[in-house]
């Protein structure tokens, strides 16, 4: 009994240390948003205030770049869910040639290195003599959205009974009716976690921003400009604090619908 108890505390010992190397430095970053000084970080801070907040409203440079992160975000996120929704249905309710070669070709942006992805989209286009925009940005993160769309999809769509489809056209439904009553509220819960997912990677996406974007800055691009060349190191930290923020509810909100939706079809 007692080597179980000790058993127990060293592995809560080692839950909070991971727990703490993880996060600490968020912790950090929240501290040092708040901090009097203004040039260099030294711990404890001389002193906390609350005008960096106030200095960080009125930057209207901040504003340009949180304005094209969540333009970029939702345009690709929608993207994501038309393009990973219908390729999803494709991969799991049909029988064809190459089908597992689709899928692993629809899964392969994520799984590479982000760099390679970005080298290759700046490089197509270059040959397709496409200015950067915010609509090359918007391409480049809907090559990683729509492959966390289509995990989602694909996996509540094998878990959709073919019998409620074929009863639903026995009794008569047009195909519309029966993706709005039948497929669509079964799909709804992992549509919108894998929304929301999407909409948090594209967020804060650096990499491949850097090779797609051209004269813009969205926000973690903005970030990396003022990490290099300081103006006010905290006003960095605050809009850092709202990144971690933005970025974090939506991620919270798709780990409890998926385990909210997984319980529920365990009932």
């Amino acid at each position: 009994m007692r080597s179980e108890r000790k058993a127990s505390v060293l592995l809560k010992c080692a839950a909070v240390a991971g727990l703490l190397f993880l996060h600490l430095p968020i912790l950090l970053i929240f501290l040092y948003a708040f901090t009097t000084e203004d040039t260099s970080y030294v711990f404890p801070p001389p002193g906390l205030t609350l005008d960096w907040l106030a200095v960080t409203w009125n930057r209207p440079d901040v504003w340009q770049a949180l304005g094209l992160s969540l333009r970029v975000a939702s345009v690709s996120t929608v993207i994501a869910i038309v393009l990973g929704t219908l390729c999803a249905a494709a991969v799991s309710k049909a029988r064809f040639f190459g089908r597992e070669t689709i899928s692993l070709l629809v899964i392969l942006p994520i799984a590479l290195p982000g760099i390679i992805t970005g080298i290759s989209l700046r490089s197509a286009f270059n040959i397709l003599d496409i200015p950067f925009s915010t609509f090359t940005i918007i391409l480049g993160h809907a090559t990683f959205c729509v492959v966390v769309v289509y995990n989602n999809a694909i996996a509540r769509f094998r878990r959709l009974s073919g019998s409620l489809i074929e009863a639903s056209f026995d009794l008569g439904a047009t195909g519309f009716q029966t993706f709005r009553y039948i497929v669509l509220p079964n799909l709804a819960t992992a549509l919108l976690a894998g929304g929301m997912l999407a909409f948090a990677l594209s967020f804060d996406e650096v990499i491949v921003t850097t090779f797609t974007a051209g004269q813009q800055q969205t926000l973690p691009i903005w970030m990396l400009e003022e990490l290099v060349r300081p103006r006010q190191r905290p006003v960095t930290n605050v809009v850092a604090m709202v990144v971690v923020v933005v970025t974090f509810l939506p991620i919270l909100a798709a780990y409890y619908l998926t385990r909210e939706a997984s319980s529920s079809r365990s009932t």
